[in-house]
């Protein structure tokens, strides 16, 4: 036998090893920071609702809950009867859109933090700061972006 035999086979070397497992940690911390359920009823995907243009009728909006328009970056409550309040849809946690509001509560699904519905304020974290407060006009029946 010859020295040369009697080495280890050689396997990855240590730094290809750590590489491959810092992109598969980031790759599933962007999957985890994805848009959410794109089934839920509370979401819009309608596009052509500009600033000034009919965002949504006062009927769509539930009372205690409330409508996501992704494409407008804005999610609006009514908290009470008549009563109409409008927020970014960006979660101030890590930037995620939330994804569902019911119950007064504005839920990201990232990371489950829980915004209200009546002023934006966190109710629950990891969020630390409210969701920044829209402006809309209501006239009539009519909710614009203002």
């Amino acid at each position: 036998m010859t020295s040369a035999s009697l080495q280890p086979a050689s396997g990855p070397a240590r730094r290809t090893v750590m590489a491959a497992a810092g992109a598969a940690g980031l790759a599933a911390a962007l999957t985890a920071c994805g848009s959410g359920d794109d089934s839920s009823d509370t979401v819009d995907t309608g596009a052509g609702q500009a600033a000034g243009g009919t965002l949504a009728k006062t009927s769509d909006i539930p009372e205690g809950g409330g409508r996501i328009f992704k494409n407008q970056g804005v999610v609006v409550t009514q908290p009470a009867a008549g009563t109409f309040k409008a927020f970014s849809s960006k979660c101030t946690h890590q930037g995620c859109a939330v994804g569902s509001v019911a119950d007064g509560v504005i839920v990201c699904p990232c990371h489950n933090s829980h915004f209200s519905a009546e002023d934006g304020s966190v109710k629950k974290g990891p969020a630390t700061k409210p969701l920044p407060a829209a402006k809309i006009t209501v006239s009539g029946e009519d909710i614009k972006l203002a």
